[in-house]
């Protein structure tokens, strides 16, 4: 073997996250550990208490007859650093596979609807893709009312530089980051028409997702994104947006980062 061209890696030590009542009930400290706030929203104490969305019970009936998990996707074109012109190679293939472990490996009966909300005349347009899905999201909840968590799962866009990948059970796999919405902006406040009475159950959701990402594996999950507007989070209780990776990720990264996530949404539920 070559000199200095060796294939091992020394994994980083991750700084123990303090889960302690008296840290989680530290506003200050829960904002900075598990949190980036856009520059263009705000929070505050009242709405972000770790000791509060820790204690929520979030756990589902396991009904092995009826669906429980709707995954599904606002921007479906979304694409990887090694993706081809397959369906199975964009944010919908992962999807797909995640939906095949939820249903396989840990028998939580999960629907994946491939619905395309981004393309306008056959080119891409995101301007109306939230609005576009929601009725139809709507729609498929209706006719299945057993479904208790709803998944709009993305990728995320980085600088070309920028490589969201860590080593997980010896695998490359990409990092994922939780986002919610707050339905507020600096400048306006609570957005008129934006209310979502679902907001403290969303984000008591990413939190323990979060928090059983470092428990299990530190350095999978970013910390978690809160941003102004309400991106369809008022769905349902149990609703997670996810940034799965990004361009630069390749297809194998994001599909082992699936198996790391099945595994979470299977510790939280």
């Amino acid at each position: 073997e070559e000199a200095g061209k060796t294939q091992e890696t020394v994994a980083l030590p991750h700084p123990q996250i303090d889960l302690s009542p008296a840290k989680l009930a530290d506003f200050d400290y829960v904002m900075n550990q598990f949190f980036i706030l856009d520059s263009n929203t705000e929070t505050n104490a009242q709405q972000i208490c770790g000791t509060r969305f820790l204690k929520e019970d979030l756990s589902i009936k396991q009904d092995p007859e009826v669906p429980q998990i709707l995954i599904y996707h606002t921007h479906s074109q979304e694409t990887f650093a090694d993706s081809d012109n397959d369906p199975s190679t964009s944010i919908v293939g992962i999807g797909r596979y995640l939906t095949e472990i939820l249903n396989n490996k840990y028998k939580i009966p999960t629907m994946h609807h491939e619905g395309v909300y981004d393309l306008i005349n056959g080119k891409l347009d995101r301007s109306e893709a939230y609005e576009f899905a929601k009725p139809e999201v709507e729609q498929i909840l209706a006719e299945n009312p057993s479904i208790e968590v709803v998944i709009d799962l993305h990728r995320d866009g980085v600088a070309d530089t920028t490589h969201l990948v860590t080593e997980i059970n010896g695998k490359p796999t990409a990092q994922i980051m939780f986002f919610n919405g707050l339905s507020r902006t600096r400048v306006n406040g609570d957005l008129v028409g934006m209310a979502n009475p679902y907001l403290q159950d969303n984000l008591a959701f990413s939190l323990q997702m979060k928090i059983a990402a470092e428990t299990k594996y530190p350095g999978f999950a970013r910390r978690n994104y809160l941003r102004g507007y309400k991106y369809n989070m008022d769905l349902m209780p149990r609703m997670l947006l996810i940034e799965a990776g990004a361009q630069t990720n390749t297809v194998e990264e994001m599909r082992n980062a699936m198996e790391v996530l099945a595994d979470l949404l299977n510790s939280v539920l």
